[in-house]
């Protein structure tokens, strides 16, 4: 069974793949935003989500070791995917991946990091496209301007609908265009400031203890 969800808390995706295990759902692994479950017997849920990316083989080994020396085995995500996934499975191990709350909390900041680099990643596309005429926002307000056939507004009859409808699906993607990738940018950018709110509030949880 795939199951398609978006979360920016943490927490709230590790409580929903735990009562996916408690309904008789095991979780199997994640792609974007697409979770793939195979049913099993249900089970009380145990897995923790850490968010982690990883330049070395190495390092992403020892990473999953650390873990499963203490109880927690590594069961969805590779060195470079960000999102690691863990599952109890020592009952004698340690109750949280986390040592302590700082590194609990960390997870977020990376997490905004994350969202944020890849915002900041667009803009040039934008530029590049701005320059070489692809996008024009500007068009927006002036829509016959996404028609580039030339003299397509002089002809008439058969020929004008010909050319016209022919363009227009290129037409649309112009315009689709100019307000495609400022909504990603937006987009990412709200996933950065959830994760990274989310980190202070940790941080101010903290604190308080």
């Amino acid at each position: 069974m795939r199951k398609c969800k978006c979360f920016t808390n943490l927490e709230h995706e590790e409580k929903w793949l735990n009562d996916m295990a408690g309904r008789g759902w095991r979780f199997v692994r994640k792609s974007l935003f697409s979770y793939e479950f195979h049913e099993a017997v249900p089970e009380v849920g145990r897995i923790k989500i850490d968010y982690r990316a990883f330049v070395k083989k190495e390092d992403f080994e020892d990473y999953r070791a650390l873990f499963e020396d203490s109880g927690w085995k590594h069961i969805q995500g590779s060195k470079s995917s960000g999102y690691q996934y863990f599952k109890m499975v020592n009952d004698q191990g340690s109750e949280d991946i986390f040592s302590d709350a700082d590194s609990k909390a960390g997870r977020y900041k990376r997490l905004s990091e994350m969202w944020f680099s890849i915002s900041l990643s667009f803009f040039p596309i934008i530029v590049a496209l701005m320059s070489t005429g692809t996008l024009k926002p500007a068009a927006l307000l002036d829509p016959e301007a996404l028609y580039l056939t030339p003299g397509l507004w002089e002809k008439t009859g058969v020929g004008f609908w010909r050319a016209f409808l022919f363009e227009t699906p290129f037409a649309l993607l112009r315009g689709l265009s100019a307000w495609l990738l400022p909504l990603v940018i937006m987009l990412y950018l709200i996933f950065a400031f959830k994760a990274n709110r989310q980190y202070k509030r940790s941080q101010g949880e903290n604190l308080s203890d």
